[in-house]
């Protein structure tokens, strides 16, 4: 079976040249290896995705002069995949509910923070502070029956307690450099991670990996800011029995301070430097890649 690979921008803003760098990647190797290149818009977040950004995504990558398979999957024509991939998880009792408030979250962790330093994920987020795992049920069922705003977490130490060790098959850059395994993976580092809310019913990482699965994905060409989620992705496939893809994790194409780029950089927006003249020789030029053979 060829291989097949992925690119899945949000619909949040107008591409970079990040974007570019990862999306070409992902295409010159679908190209080489006579794979197949699927484009998927992860559209879960209502409030920040937009058509426009959506049919913006579509003449960025033609004007790159990339192509891909019909029909695209959009997440938010899916969310019954997700929820029933939560549902299972639920049924084996590593999802909880959690109440706190973002603001609460923050005077939580200043709290903890003022006895000492809280641990935080390798994003720098600081690691879930509440005690909403250990709630009474019947003051956990009162919350659910009146419909108060929720987290649906997953108990990573109860996830943990079900699996093996784990690893993955790297082929890019890590951290660390060049990576052909990743043993002793440890998605501990994420805390309880956020599967869903109650109003959205998945997140990223519980619905990237049902993407993956059901569109047979099997090469993930992805950036490096993404190499430690991996840990978290991973856990989720054994959990749910989901196959593993092998991934590379590729260098990010950064500004002139060295900062990851944003939607909102316009210097590096595709849009702005067609408009300026670019061409995609440019393009590649300016993202350190050269043309395949």
């Amino acid at each position: 079976m060829p291989p097949v690979f992925r690119f899945a921008p949000s619909p949040n803003g107008y591409l970079h040249l990040g974007h570019a760098c990862s999306a070409l990647l992902n295409f010159d190797a679908a190209c080489r290896s006579g794979g197949r290149l699927l484009l998927r818009i992860e559209d879960i977040d209502p409030a920040r995705c937009r058509p426009e950004f959506e049919a913006a995504i579509y003449q960025d990558l033609a004007w790159l002069g990339i192509s891909w398979e019909m029909p695209v999957r959009r997440q938010s024509e899916h969310l019954a995949d997700y929820r029933a991939a939560l549902e299972k998880l639920s049924a084996m009792g590593l999802v909880y509910p959690a109440f706190e408030s973002r603001a609460e979250i923050a005077r939580l962790v200043a709290q903890r923070e003022a006895q000492g330093p809280w641990p935080r994920d390798p994003d720098g987020a600081p690691l879930y502070p509440g005690a909403a795992k250990s709630m009474a049920p019947d003051a956990r069922a009162r919350l659910l029956d009146s419909a108060t705003p929720c987290a649906l977490r997953l108990d990573m130490a109860a996830a943990r307690a079900r699996v093996p060790d784990l690893d993955w098959i790297e082929h890019g850059e890590g951290p660390e450099g060049a990576v052909v395994a990743r043993p002793q993976a440890h998605p501990e580092a994420w805390g309880d991670v956020i599967l869903a809310r109650k109003e959205t019913p998945t997140s990223y990482h519980l619905s990237v990996v049902i993407d993956d699965a059901l569109q047979g994905v099997t090469e993930v060409v992805r950036g490096a800011d993404l190499f430690w989620s991996t840990s978290v992705h991973r856990l989720l496939q054994h959990l749910l029995d989901l196959p593993q893809p092998v991934y590379r994790h590729h260098r990010l194409v950064t500004d002139g301070e060295a900062r990851k780029l944003s939607k909102s950089t316009a210097a590096t927006g595709l849009r702005e430097l067609r408009a300026q003249g670019a061409s995609l020789a440019d393009i590649r030029g300016l993202v350190g890649l050269v043309r395949p053979a």
